[in-house]
């Protein structure tokens, strides 16, 4: 039994794409700072569901040029950022006909006050904005730790 060749089917394969190393590209839009970000707000809604991916979205993002930044406060926010990372990149570059759209996760500093639960905690934290505090303890003989 002869095997026939796709070249030979009807409607067969263009040679020079089949020989061609290179994929078809086609050109990127452009596209607004408002237009990804109208963007991200339907794919975060469309993830609302999952209530650690939408909180995840909902974090402030940036845009430099094609790139993505996602401002986030911890490691799991970066671990769940990177699970759902190809369903956000297929979903912006579809709906804003670009393919050359990244993301990235950027850890960003927060301000975390420590809790003041003694009373030792309450004096250092006092003494700290006023010095004169410290001062005036030893000379009146006090004692934090009542």
């Amino acid at each position: 039994m002869q095997i026939p060749k796709l070249t030979s089917l009807k409607g067969g394969i263009n040679e020079s794409k089949l020989n061609s190393t290179e994929p078809e590209k086609k050109a990127d839009n452009s596209f607004t700072a408002d237009q990804l970000r109208s963007v991200w707000k339907e794919f975060a809604e469309s993830r609302k569901i999952y209530q650690a991916e939408y909180h995840v979205l909902s974090q402030e993002i940036e845009i430099r040029d094609n790139l993505v930044i996602v401002h986030i406060h911890n490691a799991f926010q970066k671990t769940l950022i990177n699970t759902i990372k190809a369903d956000i990149l297929t979903f912006l570059r579809e709906k804003l006909g670009n393919n050359s759209i990244q993301l990235t996760g950027e850890l960003k500093a927060t301000d975390e006050k420590k809790v003041i639960y003694t009373n030792r905690e309450k004096f250092e934290h006092l003494a700290e904005k006023n010095p004169k505090l410290k001062d005036l303890k030893e000379r009146l003989g006090l004692d934090t730790d009542f």
